[in-house]
């Protein structure tokens, strides 16, 4: 592999493109997979949905049963990114796994389609059975530690664990398929249904009463599939110049935003920026229209978390 200091900024710009591209695959196929399962997710839908051609999903994937598979390894990765940090923070195993509970919830909540995606797959897709067989492992591993506690029922079956871990997901997976409501509140009830069998009803009926508080500070990972789902974007080599250089330059004009892009036609830097302004990606915090100040464009809100991802492949690569 090349090293930083030897790849040129086209090189680096194809390969962020390559990376975005698949980012939008990704989370397209968790939309449509989410709605319609494995048989539904044809390459056709996922392509109008992720906005790119077919050609572009052959350059990334073989088959969809291939780009499923990756959409399925990136929702556990993200979890996983939620999820373990909290739960390895230390304390007692009470303590590890209700911190775990509450920050799989409030991800499962942050996004439902990765929820339909990942509880779905780990009852149903074949082409995701060798995963997510190792992830009902660790969920099975990490409550069957109960057992290890100094009251714990020594009397439990062996298979406690995995009836505990299967009944879990069959619930949340219940809830997240008719999407009335958030996971969070359940924290209490789950927590109750997977202390029962080690810990007794006195212990169950403790974690039943107990609030449900929001879990603060769970991180993003990996891309942001709510950003690329919602901007509404398709993003082109030159859309991509545009928002990192934006990133980079707040306040730059028509102009120095075409001569990042490659764009030396006005008109068509106009029409480009005015797109990403309808979309709310940018914003003109030059002076008011019609009274002869230059434009001076810069990133929205959402436009900063797709330029933050930007930036995150570009330091990367």
């Amino acid at each position: 592999m090349a090293s930083t200091a030897s790849r040129t900024p086209l090189a680096d710009s194809r390969a962020r493109m390559d990376y975005f591209q698949r980012a939008r695959l990704l989370a397209a196929m968790c939309d449509v997979a989410a709605e319609c399962g494995l048989t539904g997710a044809t390459v056709a839908r996922v392509i109008a949905r992720a906005g790119v051609s077919r050609r572009t999903f052959y350059e990334q994937f073989a088959n969809r049963e291939q780009c499923f598979s990756a959409a399925f390894g990136d929702s556990v990765e993200r979890a996983s990114a939620c999820v373990l940090p909290v739960y390895r923070s230390g304390g007692c195993w009470l303590d590890r796994l209700r911190a775990g509970v509450a920050a799989l919830l409030a991800f499962l909540d942050r996004d439902r389609y990765a929820a339909l995606l990942l509880i779905g797959s780990l009852a149903t897709e074949r082409c995701t059975l060798e995963p997510r067989l190792r992830v009902i492992d660790l969920l099975v591993a990490a409550v069957d530690e109960g057992r290890d506690e100094p009251k714990a029922n020594r009397n439990m079956p062996a298979l406690a664990g995995e009836g505990v871990v299967g009944g879990a997901l069959s619930i949340l997976h219940a809830r997240a398929v008719r999407g009335e409501e958030p996971l969070t509140p359940l924290q209490g009830q789950l927590m109750s249904m997977i202390v029962m069998p080690y810990l007794g009803s006195a212990a169950a009926l403790q974690e039943l009463a107990r609030p449900s508080p929001p879990v603060a500070g769970v991180p993003e990972a990996g891309w942001s599939v709510d950003a690329l789902r919602k901007s509404g974007v398709r993003l082109t080599y030159r859309t991509m110049q545009v928002l990192q250089h934006l990133a980079q330059q707040p306040g730059c004009s028509n102009r120095q935003a075409g001569d990042a892009a490659g764009i030396h036609d006005p008109g068509q830097i106009s029409k480009l920026l005015s797109r990403l302004q309808h979309l709310g990606l940018i914003e003109n915090t030059g002076g008011p229209p019609g009274k002869g100040a230059p434009n001076a464009w810069a990133l929205t809100g959402r436009g900063r978390e797709i330029g933050r991802a930007i930036g995150r492949q570009a330091a990367t690569r």
